[in-house]
């Protein structure tokens, strides 16, 4: 049981505020929103900061039920799971996602979010209306990738992202945002 009180230890240290590791549905989601905005309105967190971490952990969410890739092999069928978080520093909030990705897709997401990280406030807004305008990028599932350019606009900061090899066939993909509790763009 020591192992408990050692989690506790580290979600202190790091000042997670709610960790979820697991699967995703749609009423999962809606339970861990709900956490976390009781979270903040017991902390008495300021409305227009925690509407954007609001937003953004609602695209988290979004990606990770409709885009995490199952993985068919019985050995490493627990990441199949995915893994949502919320930490609170004193000036800022991160939101940090990760789920299973298809090697085969590794490549054009990194462009999508090299590309959003490319571009300024005023570029995500020409950038959020071309896609909106072009259709361009819809994928299979019907996303177009506005989620990830909400996020970079909403949090004012580049997304910071990871793969990490599983084996030939998927990559865990990681997914870090940080929203500044003061001096925060709309």
């Amino acid at each position: 049981m020591k192992y408990i009180y050692e989690l506790h230890k580290v979600m202190v240290a790091r000042n997670l505020i709610l960790v979820y590791e697991g699967e995703f549905t749609q009423e999962i989601t809606k339970s861990v929103l709900a956490m976390a905005e009781r979270n903040m309105d017991t902390m008495k967190e300021d409305s227009t900061v925690k509407r954007k971490v609001f937003n953004i952990m609602v695209e988290c969410l979004q990606n990770i039920v409709k885009h995490s890739d199952e993985i068919n092999s019985h050995s490493v069928s627990e990441l199949n799971n995915a893994i949502f978080m919320i930490g609170k520093q004193d000036d800022k909030y991160i939101v940090v996602s990760g789920n299973p990705i298809a090697n085969d897709k590794i490549d054009m997401l990194r462009g999508k979010l090299e590309k959003i990280n490319s571009l300024d406030k005023d570029g995500l807004k020409e950038h959020y209306k071309e896609v909106i305008k072009n259709g361009k990028g819809l994928s299979e599932k019907g996303g177009a990738g506005l989620g990830f350019i909400d996020m970079a606009r909403k949090s004012g900061q580049k997304l910071q992202f990871d793969f990490e090899p599983v084996n030939e066939e998927i990559s865990f993909f990681s997914l870090k945002t940080v929203i500044l509790r003061t001096n925060t763009p709309d």
